[in-house]
């Protein structure tokens, strides 16, 4: 049941905060130097790169720029990316995770600079960035993490007994001066300066098919061609999978945002916790005051608790107000983020055959950092310079530790869901539901999915996932059919929200 003090449907604060430009679709053939496909901040920041290096870019993107993942991030720009740099060691070495480390605080620091320089009005900020427990079990980790920050040599750093925000902790970790901003005024100025240089965006242009070769092209949905010399694929998740075979080397999970006017003051920082269920604040400006964003509960994409996503934003209002109080939600939201077998993302060539397609996926939800490096890594190795990150996020790597275990259990976990699915037999009847309510029902023998809309009216579609054939779960929370072996979404309409997919659900009836 929603909360009276939650709005009722999901919407990100930075959509709502900000004026986008809007461009026209594709109405005909293009050639160009470089085409990227996708307008979030991977895109954006690499069409913007490319333009600089004066070659001739236009940009396609499915639905508006900035509207997707990006437009539904929390903005923390930090290379302090959850607990992960005492694993790395551990797989990797310390030559490889030093080098992670490095791209993603070159990234912090190109952003910075980028700021400064261009004096970009997007409410951006230095904050530390901090990582706290309450948990004996994962004290250790904690202890370990930090003396992983030591050995790789990070500056500005500290561990500490105590820290100014009311949550019970029994240490933290610290990483100075990292940062926070609102992603979407940083890259509405991306977006202008990259027009003023002659750069092209097109809106409303799915890519549905790419043509490799010495001058590849990109037919999209309308039959037109974008014909180039190098391509970037920055689709979030890859939606050209022919030989990468991403949809086996990546889980896709989501997350969960509320922006809350609090009635205790927030100290500032950036705080995120090392246990389960995650939880995460930090604060942005909102009409003059301050609004703290909660964000957490992390779970793997059509794999919910009870089949109710919406305990998620009630788990996370409850968090809000035994800490800070509530005053007002004004925003609530989710996003989407896809991990790789190592965790470190896939930045670079399509595939080892393939010199001229490049693809960026993978970033683990710490996509503010990682994107600005993948776009930098790419540019690079379009205008030929060497890149000393080009080896650490090469796609096509295999490392037998952990890839293997990880990519049998993927892969069976896929197999279960796949047969589980279909051996379902939904009880509900589309006449029992409610305004605002959907379910898998039974039609005319086979299992559909029904949702009846705020004006009552039954949108009624088939919940057979169109990438690999899965049975589609209902999400109550944002009011999706989400597929929990390769974490496509659909809306109740059965258009396409999240890939691997990329065609829309068949729609089997409306009916009032």
């Amino acid at each position: 049941m929603t909360s009276n003090a939650m709005p009722q449907f999901p919407e990100p604060y930075w959509l709502q905060s900000v004026d986008l430009p809007t461009f026209p679709k594709l109405e005909g053939d293009l050639d160009v130097e470089v085409a990227v496909i996708g307008g979030g901040m991977t895109g954006i920041t690499s069409a913007y790169l490319l333009a600089k290096e004066g070659k001739k870019v236009a940009l396609i993107e499915a639905g508006r720029v900035l509207t997707g993942t990006t437009g539904h991030t929390t903005a923390k720009v930090t290379a302090q990316h959850g607990i992960i740099y005492d694993e790395l060691i551990s797989h990797f070495g310390k030559e490889k995770t030093q080098a992670y480390y490095q791209a993603n605080n070159e990234a912090l620091q190109f952003i910075k600079n980028l700021v400064k320089e261009q004096q970009i009005d997007c409410d951006f900020s230095e904050q530390d960035a901090y990582i706290y427990t309450n948990s004996d079990q994962e004290m250790q980790k904690l202890i370990s993490e930090y003396d992983a920050y030591e050995k790789l040599g990070i500056k500005d750093i500290g561990y500490l007994k105590s820290i100014e925000i009311p949550v019970e902790h029994k240490a933290a970790i610290v990483m100075r001066n990292q940062a926070q901003f609102h992603p979407l005024k940083y890259l509405k100025h991306l977006v202008e300066e990259f027009t003023k240089m002659g750069g092209q965006i097109y809106e409303n242009t799915t890519a549905v098919d790419i043509e490799e070769g010495d001058k590849p092209r990109i037919t999209t949905r309308s039959g037109h061609k974008v014909g180039c010399q190098h391509m970037i694929v920055s689709t979030h998740y890859p939606f050209y999978d022919v030989k990468g075979f991403y949809f086996s080397r990546m889980t896709i999970s989501r997350s969960y945002a509320l922006a809350v006017k609090t009635e205790k003051e927030f100290p500032g920082g950036m705080y995120i916790n090392a246990e389960t269920p995650s939880r995460s604040l930090r604060y942005t400006d909102w009409n003059g005051e301050k609004i703290v964003i909660f964000g957490g509960h992390e779970h793997q994409t059509g794999k919910n608790v009870n089949d109710n996503t919406f305990e998620y934003y009630e788990a996370l209002e409850a968090f809000a107000n035994e800490t800070f109080g509530i005053k007002e939600i004004p925003y609530r939201w989710s996003a989407q983020d896809p991990t790789t077998l190592d965790k470190i993302p896939f930045v670079g060539r399509y595939s080892p055959t393939i010199s001229n397609i490049f693809v960026a996926t993978g970033y683990r939800k710490w996509g503010m950092t990682n994107s600005t490096n993948a776009a930098r890594l790419m540019t690079d190795l379009i205008i030929g310079r060497e890149n000393p990150y080009e080896g650490v996020f090469d796609p096509n790597r295999f490392n037998a530790d952990p890839d293997v275990k990880k990519f049998l259990s993927i892969n069976a976990s896929v197999a279960k869901e796949l047969i589980k699915g279909k051996l379902e037999q939904p009880s509900t009847q589309p006449e029992t539901l409610k305004k605002n309510e959907g379910a898998p029902i039974m039609l005319n023998g086979q299992r559909a999915g029904a949702y009846r809309d705020e004006n009552g009216q039954l949108h009624i579609v088939d919940t057979t996932c169109t990438h690999m054939g899965c049975e589609l779960k209902w999400n109550n929370g944002e009011r999706s059919w989400d597929c929990p072996c390769h974490g496509s979404r659909f809306s109740y309409k059965g258009e396409v929200l999240d890939g691997p997919a990329e065609i829309p659900l068949k729609r089997l009836s409306e009916e009032a």
